[in-house]
């Protein structure tokens, strides 16, 4: 079976003549775009950015078109998502120009095209220009509606931009809108959480993200963090997870990944088939891709990214070719993350093989541990598990 698949891989035609392409692969395709500018850092931000002038976007922008057309697909995408950066930093013509490369090269999104803004940059100009240009979901980083902690965060705008550019979003009537909140901050405690959780889902938006902070090397706060002027509670960590997910549940929000809630119909598409481990290319310095049989990264440098521009395969990184078992793997790790869990029969049929041998036992002391329970063929995590969810997915590496 392997070696099949393999030949696969390697060019094997279908009747009309395209490129086979082997189920395992995953059958929607996204599309990610990283747009890097941003106005200053926030000191908990790790993601590739730089500051932006007028000649810098120009280039940007005829950069992309440029590693579009270089681009071999055909098939249309199901799912858009801007990130950054911070892509609502551009100006309402650029966000038009740049919503040219897409639709030029890739047409239309099927299903979900998303933007990711900062409330200082929400303006009327820019979500008319979105509006109309079919984007569906906006997702605004809002981190916190506490002064003292987005001050914290080193964030560039308050609690009174965020009401604001909610209620601007909300007028240009958008089929979802997301929220991102974060916590663990220093200096807060349970109470200060759930008034944020409480204050995010007043506003009624469609979806919520919580995520805990993390302290990344190279950016401020890992540097105080170091000094000791910032320390880890793991306890209190865990609280907040707690709380976070009781909450969000008292709210109406039903939780469907970790770190993710939604109202009825409205989980994030594209994160979804991501985490499912389907098809996906990024454009832009930094932007990371799964096509074709390939994982790959740009390099995250906009200089660099532009000047290798010249061909489709130009200024990659960490460049290796997937297999079935290293999708699986993946599909197994990011599926536990997600509330319902894994289908272990569809992936065996997907990938034409089950768990590895070492996988299972895992599996089972997990079950064993409370940590994991199994209903027919479908494996998912129990709250104890999803508090240590990622140290689960590493052992199963």
């Amino acid at each position: 079976m392997q070696g099949n698949l393999k030949a696969t891989v390697e060019g094997k035609k279908n009747d009309l003549g395209k490129e086979f392409q082997p189920k395992w692969w995953g059958e929607s395709l996204g599309l990610y775009v990283h747009v890097p500018f941003c106005a200053t850092a926030c000191d908990f931000c790790a993601f590739y950015q730089v500051q932006s002038d007028r000649d810098g976007i120009r280039r940007y922008i005829d950069g992309m078109r440029s590693e579009a057309e270089a681009i071999s697909v055909d098939q249309g995408i199901d799912t858009c998502f801007w990130g950054g950066g911070t892509p609502g930093l551009l100006k309402a013509e650029d966000l038009n120009r740049l919503c040219d490369v897409v639709v030029d090269r890739f047409g239309q999104p099927k299903s979900e095209w998303s933007v990711e803004m900062a409330p200082s940059t929400v303006k009327a100009d820019k979500l008319k220009v979105l509006k109309e240009r079919g984007v569906t979901r906006i997702s605004m980083g809002v981190q916190s509606f506490d002064d003292g902690l987005l001050d914290k965060l080193g964030r560039q705008h308050s609690r009174k931009q965020v009401l604001k550019a909610y209620d601007l979003i909300r007028g240009f009537d958008f089929d979802s809108v997301n929220l991102d909140l974060i916590f663990a901050i220093p200096g807060q405690d349970e109470k200060r959480l759930k008034t944020d959780i409480r204050a995010a889902a007043a506003l009624e938006p469609d979806h919520l993200s919580t995520y805990c902070l993390t302290f990344e090397e190279d950016t401020a706060m890992f540097v105080q963090l170091s000094e000791g002027k910032l320390s880890i509670d793991q306890d209190m960590e865990s609280r907040l997870y707690r709380t976070s997910w009781e909450v969000m549940e008292q709210l109406g929000y039903e939780q469907y990944e970790v770190s993710n809630y939604a109202r009825q119909g409205k989980r994030c598409v594209h994160n979804v088939n991501t985490w499912r481990m389907d098809q996906w290319i990024g454009l832009g310095p930094s932007g990371a891709s799964q096509f074709r049989g390939r994982r790959y990264s740009n390099v995250p440098d906009l200089e660099r990214w532009l000047e290798a521009r010249g061909g489709p395969d130009s200024g990659r990184v960490d460049e290796s070719e997937l297999t079935p078992e290293l999708l699986l793997e993946d599909c197994l790790i990011f599926g536990l993350r997600m509330n319902d869990g894994v289908d272990l029969e569809a992936l065996e049929s997907r990938f034409g093989r089950g768990v590895t041998e070492k996988q299972g036992p895992i599996l089972s002391q997990l079950n064993a541990d409370g940590k994991l329970i199994r209903e027919g063929n479908r494996i998912r995590l129990t709250d104890e598990g999803r508090m240590v969810a990622d140290a689960i997915g590493v052992e199963l590496m």
